[in-house]
């Protein structure tokens, strides 16, 4: 029985021109090695799978062939190169530092790094997932790190920089691989189905490429297993079955149901991918990059973005145009938010759901957003809005056909709206006939006429008392200010700040109140715009503001600890019910 050997270890490079997809990092090297300036170490890093450890193998091998070809890369004919590819040289020593992390582990490679090199020049120390190295372990390291012997060359290997020491990376040069791109990684799967002869798809080979994530291993990995699954006849098809990958056809029916607005299809296409078994937010993170690649195939700049089959983009290059951009931005924001919303929601289905729904309203146009009756709006159907007035003896009340108060506007507000809604009736309200101007124009409502002039009326009583400005003496901004406080007995820090700082009248009809400390200050600014509003309708000024300043002349505790116990009970509603009920005294 043949011994089988997986891909990943059959067809690893061994070669600097046999590495995939890292041609910079590889050039760097080479002429490295041609020109002989090499340095006493080295950290390649970067994600799993991506060829590290092969690139230190290599780098290893070719600094110590005994003939180099003239763009630095070994002979393979010399014992150096055959010692190395027979895994019998000892010029090259190989270092978990997964299971060796430990002092003892670094004190011993240190001891070995001492010997010359029986054949060759150089020693060449590959530690593999370096940051497991124990904090003692590095700095037992540093000083043999930064000054080696002459024939040591260290070549360390990590996935996770970041967990490195900044006095080991210092000491390194640094070598960061990149995720093998897609098409580089079909590529070299291509060729391996070629030496082994296996019956391939493009597109299945795509869908391996995109399932590996930039990791050649991986890619590698998933072939073996797609070819045993296939006896050797790899599809589309066996391939998203044997991985559980979502079919793209799918994507392109249910975008297809969006355009449409037609909703029902889209929830029992989405009905049908749960009952295959795959996961609502996989589904809708997936639908989010078939939005995404519908973006890119719409314009010829970015369509080399699209990292798929050439049957796949033509697919996708027919459907782009059915979907305009502001269609796709729509979508993309919708799914984005609805991948966001999932872990936290409870009803994951109907989140979903209702998602779905709201991208095949997306592309449909909304009733009355168009045409002639839709432009003319209804101004006696417009809600006016209107300032509240509180009910007090002093002010004019709002006649009884207006119980209803709104929110509050201030003089500017109100006469930019009154614009608004005479501008509005210019625009939009049709004219008289010519031969009849006395006569009502066709589609006109007396009633929202007498409506308009009812809202222009009470528009008018409302300014005008929002225009008071009744001059008033300090007494009578101190009787204000205190029934305030009657107005508040739960909020016991306000209470005693307003009673400890009184305002006073400046200049106009603005209020200073000084305060002891910035926690007053932020408490009572909080507090100001009620208190102000208070202090307007009692006073009948509508001028009245109020500026929180703190007493600069004196340095005072905040409060004492009574006060802040009663700042407790009063937000704490559990603490109160406890002193309430075991009777406890405040001390």
């Amino acid at each position: 029985m043949n011994n089988f050997i997986v891909s990943a270890r059959k067809y690893r490079p061994s070669t600097f021109r046999s590495v995939v997809g890292q041609k910079a990092l590889t050039q760097t090297l080479k002429n490295s090695v041609a020109t002989k300036k090499l340095a006493h170490a080295y950290l390649f890093c970067g994600p799993r799978g991506v060829g590290k450890t092969t690139c230190a193998r290599i780098f290893a091998k070719t600094i110590n062939c005994f003939h180099p070809t003239a763009d630095g890369e070994a002979c393979n004919a010399c014992e150096s190169c055959v010692s190395f590819n027979e895994n019998r040289s000892y010029n090259i020593h190989e270092l978990d530092a997964a299971s060796n992390n430990s002092v003892d582990d670094i004190r011993v490679l240190i001891d070995q790094v001492r010997i010359s090199p029986q054949i060759g020049e150089y020693k060449v120390y590959i530690i593999d997932e370096v940051h497991m190295l124990s904090s003692q372990a590095f700095n037992a390291f540093l000083k043999t790190l930064e000054e080696p012997p002459h024939h040591a060359i260290f070549v360390l290997a990590t996935t996770e920089k970041h967990k490195i020491l900044p006095t080991i990376l210092s000491r390194c040069q640094i070598y960061d691989f990149n995720r093998i791109s897609i098409n580089d990684t079909v590529e070299h799967l291509t060729y391996v189905a070629s030496q082994e002869g296996v019956n391939v798809e493009p597109e299945a080979l795509n869908v391996i490429a995109q399932k590996a994530d930039g990791g050649m291993r991986d890619a590698l990995s998933i072939f073996d297993q797609v070819v045993s699954f296939t006896a050797g006849n790899v599809t589309y098809r066996s391939v998203i079955d044997n991985l559980n990958i979502l079919d793209y056809e799918y994507y392109f029916r249910i975008v297809d149901a969006f355009l449409a607005g037609d909703f029902k299809a889209a929830l029992l296409i989405f009905n049908e991918i749960l009952a295959k078994g795959f996961e609502g937010q996989n589904f809708i993170t997936g639908l989010s990059s078939h939005f995404r690649d519908l973006l890119v195939s719409k314009d010829q700049s970015t369509i080399s973005l699209l990292e798929v089959a050439d049957v796949v983009a033509q697919k996708y290059a027919q459907q782009a145009v059915n979907c305009s951009n502001d269609f796709l931005f729509k979508s993309i924001e919708l799914t984005n938010e609805c991948d966001l919303s999932y872990r936290a929601s409870k009803n994951k289905r109907l989140l979903i759901e209702l998602t779905l729904i709201r991208l095949c309203r997306t592309n449909v146009p909304q009733e009355g957003g168009s045409g002639s009756h839709a432009a003319i709006p209804s101004i006696a159907a417009q809600p006016q809005a209107q300032p509240a007035v509180t009910n007090t003896p002093a002010v004019p009340q709002a006649p009884p056909s207006q119980p209803q108060a709104v929110k509050q506007v201030s003089p500017v507000q109100q006469t930019q709206r009154q614009a608004s809604v005479s501008t509005t009736a210019s625009t939009h309200m049709p004219q008289p006939a010519s031969g009849n101007p006395s006569a009502p124009p066709k589609g006109f409502s007396l009633l929202g006429k007498k409506k308009n002039e009812e809202n222009a009326a009470q528009v008018n009583r409302n300014q005008n008392i929002r225009s008071l400005a009744e001059p008033f003496s300090q007494e009578q901004l101190l009787d204000a200010w205190k029934e305030y406080t009657k107005r508040i007995p739960e909020r016991t820090m306000i209470i005693a700040t307003m009673k400890a700082a009184t305002p006073e009248i400046a200049s106009g009809f603005m209020l200073n109140l000084v305060v002891d400390n910035e926690i007053q200050k932020e408490k009572m600014t909080e507090e100001a715009t009620a208190i102000v509003e208070f202090l307007r309708q009692k006073l009948r000024n509508y001028q009245i503001s109020l500026q929180v300043s703190v007493n600069q002349q004196e340095y005072k505790k905040a409060f004492s600890k009574r006060e802040i116990l009663e700042e407790l009970l009063s937000e704490n509603q559990t603490l109160a019910e406890l002193v309430e009920k075991y009777d406890l005294v405040i001390a």
